[in-house]
């Protein structure tokens, strides 16, 4: 069709639509009905109109709906025809509530009205919004017209001429591509984070509803968003935020962030700045990489790349939560950011979960990238708590790393032996499940590593090895049942923002009153080849009171807020009492 001199609708190739389809003009009288279009619509006559046609479409019982061309054909039951201003299609307009297929996309603009998403959402539809679903376009466009004042440099030092940039730039076709299609996929993977989580976001929702409404960037009655009331509401109802009121909420987040992080020295700093190089199709880092760190809008690429990076990966309330939760700002969580993703190197681990695509359950794959998630959050949170991030951050990105790979290679030789069982039946059950072995081992390997910056940290303090740390972390967290503590803390539900935020930095404090106790035996008893062994036993009877008592809370149900933070005080106890002297 791209090919002839003048086109129409008539012009596909008529062999290749399915059985009983075609393709109809909107302007005919009437449309005669196959067989295959009866069963698929639901009509019985033997012709109808083309609005009629349209409108049973809308309905008919589908996998997908794409809407491809101009008009809004899908409101809300509260939406009058008025509220939508789209006269044209009044006659063909549905309900959300009247939507039997199972997904919606939206390759027009505003093809359903933001109202009616969330009415298709929240009754099991899946959609997102008009602007995630054609991002590619704009993403497109920005990457064409940097590419270009990249090359238009070239060409005016003379390195290149016009005829070898248009080759360049057919060549780069598919690589510019995929990296646009790379974003698409990152960004609709943090709509589905979002959502997997449930309602342990809704209070982060709120956080970030109220920051952006502050600084006078987000009206919520126009973004048809719910009020505080309405979040808690949906959270007494375990009811979590649909996709589209989170891809609102994405765009948002970005817009605020982006901003931010270009009114800070971030897109300065020599390390975040090789976000620039990977921005650019490998071919312009490899022969342009002079032009490429030159570029005049480089502070403006790295910012948005950083931008992505931060909200793709860790969720539209990444920052927001870590703003109330650390009293950081965007610019030392960024950095935070960076070295926790390549310290960990989870740029590569994503990646293998990524290549699992068709390949596993796509609920499994979810359960995966939630893991590689929470690392995240975590060892952010811990980089920004617990490191001096503003003298450089390539020593601290060097320093952590290494010691993060000479853990993950040996992490098996420090756990107790029912943590390593654990570890091992976890691999053999995500392998049975058709996840290769080197992302099973990753995500097995991961809640314990969530602890290796400790380790590494402790390591240095108390002068000892790393191995020596890891035996003495793991067997003291298994000891008095860390692991389960924490298990029962992440399946604490909390009644609004507050108790959430109460319970996060409970979390974070038995943390750091293990870390802390960790600290104390080394010590106390890091000459001895066996540390917590000779600890435990001059200690024996002030560890099993705490651990009896810790034994109780957990048992004892429900578990609250209040039990984990009597937990927390026994362990910090344990940590900071001064031990009595070996007989």
């Amino acid at each position: 069709l791209f090919q002839l001199p003048r086109s129409s609708w008539q012009d596909y190739r008529r062999e290749l639509i399915s059985t009983g389809g075609g393709v109809f003009s909107r302007g005919q009288k009437s449309i005669p009905l196959s067989e295959a279009m009866k069963r698929l619509t639901g009509l019985s006559q033997a012709e109808t109109t083309p609005h009629q046609l349209m409108n049973a479409l809308l309905k008919a019982k589908v996998d997908l709906i794409w809407l491809g061309g101009i008009g809004t054909y899908i409101k809300s039951s509260s939406e009058t025809h008025a509220d939508v201003g789209d006269r044209a299609n009044d006659a063909i307009r549905v309900n959300a509530s009247e939507i039997a297929a199972r997904v919606i996309g939206e390759g027009a603009n505003l093809g359903v009205t933001q109202r009616g998403r969330i009415e298709f959402a929240r009754g099991g539809g899946r959609l997102n919004t008009d602007a995630i679903d054609n991002s590619a376009g704009v993403n497109s466009s920005d990457m064409e017209v940097n590419i270009k004042i990249a090359l238009g440099a070239a060409e005016q030092a003379g390195r290149l001429d016009r005829a070898g940039r248009n080759k360049l730039l057919a060549d780069m076709t598919e690589e510019v591509a995929a990296l646009v299609l790379r974003n698409n996929y990152l960004q609709t993977l943090s709509l589905s984070l979002a959502v997997a989580r449930g309602t342990e976001e809704n209070s982060y929702a709120i956080m970030l509803m109220h920051e952006l409404e502050q600084r006078g960037l987000l009206a919520r009655e126009f973004e048809a968003l719910p009020q505080d009331a309405e979040v808690k509401a949906r959270d007494a109802r375990r009811e979590m935020l649909t996709r589209p009121e989170w891809a609102v909420l994405l765009a948002y987040a970005k817009i605020a962030l982006n901003h931010d992080l270009l009114n800070s020295d971030v897109p300065d700093d020599e390390y975040l700045s090789k976000e620039l190089l990977r921005y650019f199709p490998e071919r312009m880092s490899a022969g342009y990489e002079k032009e490429s760190r030159q570029h005049r809008l480089r502070r403006e690429i790295v910012a948005t790349m950083l931008t992505n990076s931060m909200i793709n990966r860790g969720g539209p309330g990444f920052v927001a939560r870590l703003r109330s939760e650390t009293g950081a700002n965007a610019a030392q969580i960024a950095a935070a950011f960076a070295v926790a993703r390549d310290s960990f190197g989870l740029v590569g681990h994503n990646g293998s979960i990524d290549r699992l695509d068709g390949k596993i359950p796509a609920g499994l794959q979810i359960q995966l990238y939630l893991e590689l998630q929470t690392l995240a959050r975590r060892a952010t949170q811990w980089f920004l708590r617990n490191t001096q991030l503003e003298t450089g951050l390539h020593h601290v990105v060097e320093r952590f790393r290494s010691g993060i790979e000479e853990l993950k290679a040996s992490l098996s030789d420090h756990l107790p032996a029912a943590a390593l069982q654990a570890l091992e039946s976890k691999v053999e059950k995500l392998t049975s499940e058709g996840v290769s072995d080197d992302v099973a081992g990753i995500i097995a390997q991961a809640s314990y590593l969530q602890r290796a910056p400790d380790i590494v940290q402790v390591a240095a303090e108390c002068d000892s090895t790393l191995a020596a740390t890891a035996k003495v972390l793991y067997a003291t967290g298994a000891h008095f049942d860390i692991d389960g503590i924490l298990r029962r803390a992440s399946d604490l539900v909390a009644k609004d923002f507050f108790e959430r935020l109460a319970i996060n930095r409970t979390i974070d404090q038995v943390f750091f009153a293990h870390r802390v106790f960790t600290m104390q035996v080394l010590n106390a008893e890091g000459r001895s080849e066996r540390p917590w062994e000779s600890w435990l036993a001059a200690h024996e009877a002030r560890a099993q009171g705490v651990l009896k008592t810790i034994g109780e809370l957990l048992v004892e149900k429900p578990f609250d807020l209040a039990k984990l933070s009597v937990a927390q005080g026994l362990l910090w106890d344990l940590a900071t009492t001064q031990s009595a002297s070996r007989p």
